[in-house]
């Protein structure tokens, strides 16, 4: 007889025990010979090699069910229980990239978007060069969380120039993480549409995410990890040679940016626009443009975008 200690992740406590524990106790059922004892964030498990052998495995493969989808329903929970290695849902996930909190499914919104997956899928390295509010950031981060949760990869790190926090920097109260907190705001944002507050906070503690400024990356090689670089007009042409050849094996680099946006001195040439140029044809390569028929925020700001560019337009005749 023996006795392992299983560590309960962070997931919806009603997901994995249900109302009144009654998930939990079909559970149980099923493994009549093996005592469980419930304390806290552990499972302790009790019985003979086999019986304790096999109780992990199941956890271990409900777990990565709620941790995936976010939910687990009754019917789920007996196929499971039946043998069924991978229950998949309604809408299953070659339309879903993730389930978010609740169940909260994320999927690509419009043409170029779905390009975006299918470039993914084949390429090593994407551009993704659009507008403000075509999904380019977001779409991005769903690629690398279910890269995540598919075991594809081991980390996700999401980097962007911290050129707007330039001059004022010293100037902003806290240490430097508090300091560049609010220029990678919109990567928080994304992660918390896709994944629950306390296992993103436990992904961040351990590093599996890790949020930086460009600048953290020099010197670094990056294996088996999905890394997106943000704002990435914003960064030097010197800049982007550095973070290009920070691509390790088996990793997946996506790069977004904005082409009208460009913060960066007029004396300074934009690192994007010059990769794009120079890397257009290159294999394992893809460049998705995403445009004002992408954008998926307020129906305003298709308009707006669609008046900024007549106007500049207009300026350069």
């Amino acid at each position: 007889m023996i006795e392992k200690e299983i560590y309960l992740p962070a997931i919806d406590p009603i997901e994995f025990f249900g109302p009144n524990n009654i998930k939990f106790k079909l559970i149980l059922s099923k493994f009549p010979k093996c005592k469980v004892v419930s304390r806290g964030n552990f499972l302790k498990l009790h019985g003979s090699v086999e019986d304790v052998a096999a109780m992990d495995d199941m956890l271990t493969l409900l777990f990565w069910h709620i941790e995936k989808y976010q939910s687990l329903s009754m019917q789920q929970l007996e196929l499971i229980l039946a043998g069924e290695k991978e229950v998949k849902v309604e809408n299953g996930k070659d339309n879903v990239l993730v389930y978010g909190p609740g169940g909260h499914k994320v999927v690509a919104k419009s043409p170029n978007q779905h390009r975006m997956v299918e470039a993914c899928d084949n390429n090593d390295m994407i551009f993704a060069i659009g507008p403000a509010g075509t999904g380019k950031t977001y779409t991005a981060v769903a690629l690398a969380v279910r890269a995540l949760k598919d075991k594809q990869i081991k980390r996700i790190i999401l980097t962007r120039p911290a050129v707007e926090a330039g001059e004022n920097l010293g100037f902003l109260p806290g240490d430097l993480k508090e300091k560049l907190d609010p220029y990678l705001q919109p990567l928080y944002d994304a992660l918390m549409d896709m994944i629950p507050y306390e296992k993103l906070a436990e992904y961040m503690e351990k590093n599996v995410i890790e949020i930086a400024p460009l600048a953290f990356m020099r010197g670094r090689t990056l294996d088996k990890a999905f890394v997106i670089l943000d704002e990435a007009q914003n960064a030097t042409v010197a800049q982007m040679k550095m973070f290009l050849t920070r691509m390790g094996q088996n990793a997946k680099f996506i790069i977004t940016g904005d082409a009208t946006q460009i913060d960066l001195p007029k004396s300074q040439k934009s690192g994007l626009m010059h990769a794009v140029h120079i890397l257009r044809n290159t294999p394992d390569i893809a460049i998705v443009e995403l445009d004002e028929q992408d954008v998926i925020r307020h129906k305003l700001v298709r308009k707006i975008i669609a008046a900024y560019d007549k106007s500049e337009n207009t300026n350069q005749e």
